[in-house]
C-alpha cells in the first residue's frame, strides 16, 4: 500500500508562485508514475501534470508549472509560477504502479492524496 500527503497550498495574488509537495510512504518502490490533478468548485477533476521518465503537462499550465520527482526522498513537487485566478482549485497528487500512455486519465492512478487548497486572488 502507498500513502500520499500533499502540502504547500495557500492564498496568493495573481502572478505569484507556490510549490506543492507530495510525500509518499509505504511501498514506494512500486510507484512508477506520479501525477497532479486539480478540481475547482462545480467542475470535474482536471489533469495538470505527470511524470514517469518524462514530464507531461496540460496545455493550460505548460510554461508556468513544473513537475519534478526526488525518488531518493519519495517526493513529488509541483512548482507553480505566474498563477492565475483560474488556477484556483484543490490540488491532488496521485500515483500509479504502471507506466502507460494515458497519464492524463484519473482512472489510471491507484493512490491519491487528500488534496491541498490553492486560491489565487485577482
Amino acid at each position: 500500500q502507498v500513502q500520499l500527503v500533499e502540502s504547500g497550498g495557500g492564498l496568493v495574488q495573481a502572478g505569484g508562485s507556490l510549490r506543492l509537495s507530495c510525500a509518499a510512504s509505504g511501498r514506494t518502490f512500486s510507484v512508477a508514475t506520479m501525477g497532479w490533478f486539480r478540481q475547482a468548485p462545480g467542475k470535474e477533476r482536471e489533469f495538470v501534470a505527470a511524470m514517469a521518465w518524462s514530464a507531461y503537462y496540460a496545455d493550460s499550465v505548460k510554461g508556468r508549472f513544473t513537475i519534478s520527482r526526488d525518488n531518493a526522498k519519495n517526493m513529488s513537487y509541483l512548482q507553480m509560477n505566474d498563477l492565475k485566478p483560474e488556477d484556483t482549485a484543490v490540488y491532488h497528487c496521485a500515483g500509479s504502479t504502471r507506466f502507460g500512455l494515458h497519464l492524463y486519465r484519473a482512472d489510471e492512478y491507484e493512490f491519491w492524496g487528500q488534496g491541498t487548497q490553492v486560491t489565487v486572488s485577482s
